[in-house]
């Protein structure tokens, strides 16, 4: 099967080779633009998002006990109190759809059950408070206030269908959960890894604090300072790694964290320069899809263009907050305000490059099925919104 899949793709790259007209402006600017797409990424998410995410998630699966996460997260945990903590968490966390994979891929390799687990992985980058203030004030408190009830309902619907669909598994990974032995006590305190950990996910808050759009109020104040405050919080945690953890322990997350990169980032920057290929840049109209065609197709309310928004922003890529000032210009250009919605909660949960990793971590099956319920529910949400908006 390997054989055959290097010659498939020594194949498809001949035929792109072969076939490609470069010489269409459009063609040629689709292609930059995939590479400017891919350093814009490298340049504002790697190093403020995902390597502080690629760290927690090593830390999760070396420092944090399996039986720890099944109690709290597992096939047989107390469903209010998984569902409850996963949907809320991009109320902490403010991530995008590809810096909340490594904290997915972590917990769910841990033994997380898939309910609670997807519920994260959707409520992640999807209820970002930031976001959905700048939603309300931007494009109007109708849109604002659907898009953050929207997004925690589905999390937890999501969550819960996913869960029943893979009953059997689900029952099969809690009966073996019960075989676990306990777990022997280390040499540190809860409040110890607490502090740890607590300090780790503020180093990923504040390094990804994105600029608001206007130039007042709290999330502006903590702009102006948010490297001060990273800076402090990376002494703490040296001072903290330094006092608290052995070398051997260090090596043994050091390799964890390398092991998320590896299975992760490829795949992540390939989907990058497929998406900067097919849609260009947020706010430009440079990929090999035009944006009037977008602006064309989602216009009004039809069952249709819903259909259409939630699909496509199921494969574009949203960097945090990008969504609100794009979606201001389709609404601009004849975007019916339901599929705007649609595409609010199925573009910042969704993107491509998170769909080929999010395949990596728990298989074609899951995920397939996972896209599907955010596609379908982001689309009846829209149209359902979209009557109710006139």
């Amino acid at each position: 099967m390997q054989e055959r899949n290097k010659l498939l793709i020594i194949v498809v790259v001949f035929l792109a080779a072969f076939y490609l007209p470069l010489q269409n402006p459009r063609m040629q600017s689709a292609i930059l633009e995939a590479f400017f797409m891919l350093q814009d990424y490298a340049q504002k998410h790697v190093l403020a998002c995902l390597i502080p995410a690629f760290f927690i998630a090593g830390g999760i699966s070396v420092f944090v006990s399996q039986a720890s996460v099944l109690k709290y997260f597992g096939a047989g945990a107390n469903k209010v109190l998984s569902y409850g903590v996963a949907s809320v968490s991009g109320s902490v966390l403010a991530v995008c759809s590809c810096t909340v994979l490594p904290l997915f891929a972590g917990i769910y390799t841990r033994g997380a059950g898939i309910g609670p687990a997807t519920a994260f992985l959707y409520a992640g980058p999807a209820i970002n408070v930031l976001a959905i203030i700048l939603t309300a004030r931007v494009l109007g408190p109708d849109l604002g206030i659907a898009r953050a009830v929207g997004a925690i309902v589905f999390s937890i619907v999501i969550g819960l269908i996913m869960h029943f669909i893979f009953l059997k598994e689900e029952r099969a990974k809690e009966a073996a959960a019960l075989e676990l032995p306990e777990p022997e006590p280390g040499d540190k305190s809860l409040w110890q890894y607490g502090l740890f950990f607590s300090i780790m996910i503020f180093i990923l808050v504040f390094a990804a604090w994105g600029k608001p759009a206007q130039p007042v109020g709290f999330f502006n104040a903590v702009y102006e300072v948010h490297w001060y405050i990273t800076v402090a919080l990376l002494v703490a945690l040296a001072v903290i790694i330094r006092l608290w953890f052995n070398k051997e322990e260090l090596v043994t997350w050091t390799d964890a964290t390398w092991g998320y990169v590896k299975q992760i980032f490829p795949l992540l920057l390939g989907g990058v320069l497929i998406a900067g290929f097919l849609m260009g840049r947020p706010g430009l109209d440079a990929g090999i899809l035009p944006n009037s065609y977008v602006s064309t197709w989602v216009g009004g309310n039809s069952l249709s263009a819903n259909v259409l928004a939630s699909v496509l922003g199921a494969f574009m890529y949203f960097a945090t907050l990008t969504e609100v000032p794009i979606l201001q210009g389709l609404l601009g250009s004849g975007m019916g305000r339901g599929p705007a919605l649609a595409l609010m909660l199925a573009g910042p949960a969704l993107s491509l490059p998170s769909m080929l990793t999010i395949k990596s971590i728990m298989g074609t099956k899951k995920t397939a099925i996972y896209i599907t319920l955010v596609v379908i529910m982001s689309t009846l949400s829209g149209y359902i919104f979209g009557i109710i908006a006139g």
